[in-house]
């Protein structure tokens, strides 16, 4: 059991949350963090890399001198691809690089990034983000009295807050999404996780998709 400290946008104690960590996962597997990760980089890839054949390249493809008699090397076309400008041997052509493992995983991982947050002691707990217009002047003052100004952070809400994703989009290192669309990667490559209270009562009853 996990004894969390919530503060208010001050930075003041305001009070605690307990959470079971146990109920998120029971244990934060590596390796199928790793895995996940690893599918959610895949899958952002674009794979648009292309490099053109011989075939491919524009020029003639006439034998560029005579066979004999010049005491130069035999060359066929400039097409070729030991010469510059010519083609590539060995090409590389668009693929899709996106697979996916599958759900069950994909959400079990997705509780072990924030039960490894909570262990690490590298999520903090605000009482409410209570943005009725968006202010970036004011999401980095709320940071920066939590003392995660200047650190990359994750900012968590129950529900897609318009005010507070404006807020936030705009400061270096900071990323805000409600818990519904909160995934492995998503999780683990900020250093730290900003959650109000209705966020985490949302994860703590596993009403969220997990990443799927």
């Amino acid at each position: 059991m996990a004894k969390l400290t919530v503060y208010d946008e001050a930075g003041s104690e305001v009070g605690n949350y307990e959470i079971d960590t146990s109920q998120l996962a029971e244990k934060v597997n590596k390796q199928l963090l790793h895995d996940v990760v690893v599918m959610y980089q895949a899958n952002s890839r674009q794979g648009s890399h292309n490099t053109r054949t011989r075939g491919e390249v524009a020029g003639s493809t006439k034998k560029m001198y005579r066979q004999k008699g010049t005491g130069n090397a035999r060359a066929g076309s400039k097409r070729t691809n030991v010469r510059r400008g010519g083609g590539v041997a060995r090409t590389i052509k668009p693929r899709d690089y996106s697979y996916r493992l599958n759900k069950k995983a994909i959400r079990l991982a997705t509780r072990m990034a924030i039960r490894s947050k909570i262990d690490d002691g590298e999520l903090v707990v605000v009482e409410t983000l209570g943005f009725d217009e968006p202010k970036t002047q004011r999401m980095a003052s709320v940071l920066k009295a939590l003392g995660l100004d200047g650190k990359t952070t994750l900012v968590a809400t129950a529900d897609h807050d318009a005010a507070v994703y404006k807020s936030g989009r705009n400061i270096a290192g900071v990323s805000v999404q409600p818990v519904r669309e909160l995934n492995a990667l998503s999780v683990l490559a900020p250093r730290h996780m900003l959650v109000t209270r209705a966020a985490l009562d949302k994860i703590k009853d596993g009403s969220f998709n997990g990443g799927e």
